[in-house]
């Protein structure tokens, strides 16, 4: 099978390193380009995950089989478009079974490692936070690097009659409402990421999340997730966020092969002029690989 055009362009510098070395390198390289995300969604009944989940990405769904009995209360769903996909994992509602809310926690514990990224998601006009503190103190916090909260159903806050429906954006009170609805967020859960808030059924603050997100996806991730993302949120700033992530995460696979101390100092020298090279190129034929 012919290799993608980016892909070939990006061997033309590695065949300087020996050829042991150079597939290694081309091997975590190509895996790379097919990386697939897997980002959990979270939030009581009723916070709108599935309009998120469908405001934000265009991809074909398709339910991912799984016969791991500890995740038979998660629900997973690949999505994809063109060669690219990623894995929706969504995650049970704790604090609204009692009775099976040990079992969601150590659930939780058990997934939280596979996730790219959580997608908080809270009403905007929720009150009732008092579960959800319990477990960001009780299991999250070791995840909080992974974790994004999201206000979902801004147009709900008060006064929801103020809601603009024909420009779809909230009225000067219900932006102060929010704004304050983000601060109390913060200082509840003091999140390693801003609070995004957004009404996802009218696609108002949609665009500033997605970029948001992408900010707090690892490297391997952006480029894949940008692919899935719906083509007006997949502005400029995304791809460039997504083609610099690739960059640095082509410059780490290089990093991890160089760091073997098998590796004579010579080799390593050259090495690092090919690194900077490769990273340049990977950067140059983004659009040909993911796009």
């Amino acid at each position: 099978m012919t290799k993608p055009r980016g892909l070939q362009a990006l061997e033309q510098p590695l065949a300087s390193l020996p050829d042991t070395l150079r597939q290694l390198i081309f091997e975590r390289i190509q895996n790379l380009t097919h990386y697939e995300p897997v980002i959990g969604i979270m939030g009581k009944s009723g916070s709108g995950k599935s309009s998120l989940c469908n405001a934000l990405f265009h991809g074909e769904v398709s339910p991912v089989s799984d016969v791991n009995a500890c995740t038979r209360d998660v629900l997973r769903f690949r999505l994809r478009s063109g060669r690219h996909s990623l894995v929706i994992v969504d995650l049970p509602g704790v604090g609204e079974n009692g009775l099976r809310d040990q079992e969601y926690r150590a659930l939780y514990r058990r997934v939280l490692p596979e996730l790219d990224l959580v997608l908080w998601v809270i009403k905007a006009d929720d009150r009732a936070l008092s579960v959800d503190e319990q477990l960001w103190r009780g299991v999250m916090q070791p995840y909080q690097q992974q974790v994004l909260f999201v206000l979902n159903q801004a147009d709900k806050i008060e006064p929801c009659h103020e809601w603009d429906t024909v420009t779809s954006k909230p009225s000067p009170q219900q932006q102060v409402n929010l704004k304050a609805k983000q601060a109390a967020i913060t200082a509840m859960f003091s999140p390693r990421h801003p609070v995004c808030a957004v009404s996802a059924c009218s696609g108002w603050g949609t665009e500033e999340m997605v970029a948001t997100m992408m900010r707090c996806l690892p490297d391997r991730a952006t480029s894949p997730v940008a692919t899935q993302v719906h083509g007006r949120l997949c502005t400029e700033p995304v791809k460039q966020r997504a083609r610099d992530g690739f960059g640095d995460a082509v410059g780490s696979a290089f990093d991890t092969a160089a760091s073997s101390s098998l590796i004579p100092a010579p080799l390593k020298t050259v090495m690092r002029a090919v690194r900077d090279t490769v990273v340049s190129v990977a950067r140059a034929v983004w659009d040909w690989i993911f796009f």
